[in-house]
């Protein structure tokens, strides 16, 4: 009798132990990804301002600004950011950590210049504490998607759908120059990427016990899933603008 206790003793220790070893992988890993996406949002931050004080003087757009916001350069500057994530996206698996990480550096400092613009519509107060509201619905929506038992698969699957349903709309709005409907474009932005900043936190967590054996495959997914999240934000905080943000 007093053995069995001693082995039940033994593997309820054993099952502690390992409980306590996944805990503290998970959070590791976690907190990689939330590192990751903090450094890509310092990036992208710095490339906007710097880019924004090189292209504008004294109120006027200098040589440089002049060529990134008005000349055939624009769209250079607008579509590199797509292609760099797209080609992090189908590349990622035959890419070493590193070279991921290289690549999702360039591509945010990249979304930085493209983003200076926000600087010549909105004033520099409205755009700092629309960051701050963002920041704020982010963590909540984020800390939800970690803790929460229920299953999200179904709502992300919804919610991908609206992103596709999102830019067909954007692209038709492009020729109407509607208001009312760019006012509801916002408004279902701000709803789609905050369901999908809880739903890609559910799924990060999850592909933790896919890939906990690979450190490779742990340190690509990391990024990619700071990637998701860090597209979330910016997409939240661009469609909240437009309800927050204060015009120059």
């Amino acid at each position: 009798m007093a053995d069995y206790q001693n082995n039940i003793g033994r593997h309820a220790a054993t099952a502690g132990r390992s409980d306590a070893v996944y805990d503290e992988g998970l959070r590791a890993y976690m907190l990689r990804v939330y590192n990751y996406m903090a450094l890509a949002m310092a990036f992208t931050g710095i490339a906007a301002l710097t880019t924004f004080n090189l292209a504008v003087s004294d109120g006027q757009l200098t040589q440089f600004g002049a060529a990134i916001y008005t000349s055939a350069l624009k769209w250079v500057v607008m579509l590199a950011p797509l292609a760099l994530v797209f080609f992090l996206s189908f590349r990622i698996n035959s890419m070493s950590v590193g070279a991921a990480q290289i690549t999702f550096w360039v591509f945010s400092a990249l979304v930085g210049v493209s983003l200076s613009t926000i600087f010549l519509v909105y004033t520099a107060t409205s755009i700092t504490q629309t960051f701050f509201v963002t920041a704020a619905a982010f963590g909540a929506l984020s800390l939800y998607g970690y803790t929460t038992k229920r299953d999200m698969s179904a709502m992300g699957s919804f919610l991908i759908m609206g992103v596709f349903g999102l830019i067909i709309a954007m692209l038709v709005n492009l020729f109407l120059q509607s208001t009312a409907l760019q006012f509801a474009i916002s408004a279902i932005g701000v709803l789609i990427f905050a369901g999908l900043t809880a739903y890609d936190t559910q799924k990060i967590k999850n592909m933790y016990d896919v890939v906990a054996a690979d450190e490779t495959m742990m340190g690509r997914t990391a990024i990619m899933g700071a990637l998701a999240l860090y597209l979330d934000f910016i997409n939240m905080f661009m469609f909240l603008l437009h309800f927050l943000g204060n015009r120059e």
